[in-house]
């Protein structure tokens, strides 16, 4: 097999020699070289040995995962699903890394690319793209097997990407949160302003927290391109804009001024049919869903189990909610995800390694779980998010009224 790119300062070369011991199996180097300047690329040629052909396929699985190929690359192999939702016995799942397959004697890169995905050929155009089981037909022609596969493990960037270092996992309530805030308000507002998709993932805990006002502000101010969330954070956030209150507590005070308050938000939205058929009533006047409807942003809420009403907005298939999570996220630039375990594990395996990614959760094992997850450029901060959300809408209104004061005027 052989592999290229930035081999050793990436630890991609490391990776693969770990692969190949960790499975018994053995190697030599037919061939290595080194780059000699940073941006220069390192090569190597490797023979793999196995006991026998299905050990050396076990072995070569995972080597190509960080991104090795057969030096003589065979066409991707590919069989019909048998039927709506099955999968032929030997396909391939996908990594979260940029992927291409050989087809027709060139290499296609997949395309709508998400972990833990099929890939799904049409070797007429040539194409190659990802779908999820629910959503295999029978015909598909799914990829199987490993062979005629490139993966492209991420890479150390070649200039400092800042807060959003490579593989960075460094999880710990002691990091030196204003500095990293200041960092993140930076990246959003350069993503902003070149007009980047900027999703946000919250979780209630915005609105129990009391940082519902300050996510509210981040969408006036144009940094909240799309919200994903469910059913919880809608109706305490308008029952907040409301009343007040959340879950009956008043937020100023933590004293319980009517526990009923939540299923009375849910009643004024069902009376008027819709969040925003509340908010052109005039009833809902402030609020991050407010805000939504007024910058004309979308957001999808996906139902549970635990749901109260739901709202009429409130997407009840799983695989229906899933589905419109994914078109939302699929060219977004930078995700936060706000204080939400189940919402933002599940944008997390829809995401490439190339987006930047904000986790923000009092919970270290969230933190750590998106961290690790595979992307190449991610935060993780153990804090609560009524702390976070406030430093940083600071930070960007700061940036908003430097850039306007620094505009040239017109006389």
């Amino acid at each position: 097999m052989e592999v290229q790119g930035h081999l050793i300062d990436s630890l991609i070369l490391s990776k693969i020699l770990d692969a190949i011991m960790e499975r018994g199996g053995d190697f030599e180097f037919q061939e290595f070289r080194v780059g000699r300047k940073r941006a220069d690329h390192s090569y190597a040629r490797i023979v793999i040995w196995g006991e026998n052909q299905k050990h050396l396929d076990s072995i070569l699985s995972e080597v190509t995962r960080y991104g090795a190929t057969l030096t003589e690359t065979p066409e991707v192999s590919y069989e019909p699903a048998p039927a709506d939702s099955v999968l032929p016995e030997d396909f391939y799942c996908t990594t979260n890394h940029p992927t291409w397959v050989y087809l027709g004697d060139q290499w296609i890169p997949v395309e709508d690319l998400m972990m833990d995905k099929q890939i799904i050929v049409d070797p007429e155009k040539p194409r190659a793209f990802c779908k999820p089981i629910a959503n295999v037909k029978k015909g598909d022609l799914v990829v199987v097997g490993d062979k005629g596969i490139r993966i492209q493990p991420p890479e150390r960037p070649r200039h400092s990407k800042g807060v959003f270092e490579f593989m960075n996992s460094d999880v710990s309530p002691e990091r030196p949160s204003t500095s990293i805030i200041k960092e993140i308000a930076r990246n959003l507002f350069e993503q902003a302003s070149n007009g980047g998709k900027i999703v946000v993932v919250a979780g209630p805990a915005v609105v129990h927290t009391g940082a519902a006002p300050h996510l509210a502000r981040m969408v006036e101010l144009g940094y909240v391109d799309a919200l994903l969330t469910g059913n919880a954070l809608a109706v305490h956030d308008i029952e907040y804009a409301l009343f007040g209150t959340s879950l009956g507590v008043d937020l100023e005070t933590s004293r319980v001024v009517n526990p009923r308050n939540h299923i009375a938000a849910i009643n004024r939205v069902m009376r008027a049919g819709s969040i925003e058929n509340l908010v052109r009533s005039g009833e809902l006047r402030r609020g991050i869903f407010y805000q939504m409807v007024k910058q004309g942003k979308p957001f999808v809420l996906a139902g549970s189990i635990r749901d109260d009403g739901p709202l009429p907005e409130v997407v009840k298939c799983s695989q229906e909610a899933q589905k419109l999570y994914r078109e939302q996220v699929k060219d977004a630039k930078i995700v936060i995800m706000l204080a939400s375990t189940l919402h933002s594990i599940a944008v997390g395996n829809m995401l490439t390694s190339e987006v930047k990614t904000v986790c923000v959760d009092i919970n270290p094992a969230v933190v750590v779980k998106l961290s690790d997850r595979g992307t190449s450029h991610a935060v993780g901060l153990v804090t609560d998010v009524g702390s976070f959300l406030p430093l940083l809408v600071q930070e960007l209104e700061a940036l908003s009224t430097q850039t306007t004061k620094d505009r040239p005027r017109k006389y």
